[in-house]
C-alpha cells in the first residue's frame, strides 16, 4: 500500500485543524489596545497550539518520509493520532476563554498527553511495518523526549490544580524540546 494518501489525508486533516483554531480567534469590539486586552489568553492559547500542532506535522512528515510500507495498521494508528489531534482546537478555545482555569489547563494537557501517545504508538507500528534495518529504526533508537514528553505532560495535569502558570511552563516547555524537527531521521535518510 503506498503512503502518498496517507500523507495527503493527514495533511489536510492538519490543516483543518489549523483552520478552526484560527477561526476561534473572534475580532475585537473596539480599535484600541484597550480592545485587545481581553483576548490575549486566547492568543497565547493559540500559539502555543499552532506551534503543537506544526511539530506534529513536521515530525508526522519525517515519520512518513522515512517509512517505505504502509498498512492497515498504520492507517488506524494514523488515525488515532489525528482524532488526538483533532481535539486540540477544543481544548485551546476552553482554555482561552477561561483564562487559564485550571481544569481547562488540565484537560488540555490531557488532550497533548494523549497525541504524544498517539503519536509513540504510530512510530512504533511504523517501525515494525518496515524492515528491521530501515532509516527508521535506526534513527528513532532510544529517543528519550518521546518518552520525557508524556511524563511531563502528566505532571503538568497534576499541577494545574496547584499552580496554572507552572504546569503552563511545561507545555510551552515540551513545545520547545520538540521545536526542532528529528535530525536523526535526516541524517539517516542521507546514508
Amino acid at each position: 500500500m503506498g503512503k502518498g494518501r496517507l500523507e495527503a489525508f493527514s495533511d489536510g486533516v492538519i490543516a483543518i485543524i489549523i483552520t478552526i483554531m484560527v477561526l476561534e480567534l473572534k475580532v475585537p469590539h473596539g480599535a484600541d489596545w484597550a480592545a485587545l486586552q481581553p483576548l490575549i489568553p486566547v492568543l497565547l492559547s493559540y500559539v502555543l497550539s499552532f506551534v503543537y500542532v506544526g511539530i506534529y506535522w513536521n515530525n508526522h512528515h519525517h515519520l512518513l518520509h522515512a517509512s517505505s510500507q504502509v498498512d492497515g495498521v498504520v492507517l488506524w494508528a494514523n488515525l488515532h493520532l489525528l482524532f488526538w489531534l483533532s481535539l486540540i482546537p477544543f481544548a485551546t478555545g476552553w482554555m482561552g476563554e477561561n483564562h487559564f482555569e485550571p481544569l481547562p489547563v488540565a484537560l488540555y494537557g490531557f488532550m497533548l498527553l494523549m497525541a504524544a501517545i498517539a503519536y509513540l504508538i504510530l512510530q512504533k507500528v511504523l517501525i515494525a511495518r518496515n524492515p528491521g534495518n530501515s532509516p527508521l529504526a535506526k534513527a528513532v533508537g532510544k529517543d528519550g523526549k518521546v518518552w520525557l514528553s508524556p511524563a511531563l505532560y502528566l505532571t503538568a495535569i497534576g499541577l494545574a490544580y496547584l499552580h496554572v502558570g507552572i504546569a503552563l511552563a511545561i507545555y510551552v516547555s515540551v513545545a520547545v524540546i520538540w521545536f526542532l524537527p528529528e535530525r536523526r531521521i535526516e541524517a539517516q535518510l542521507k546514508h
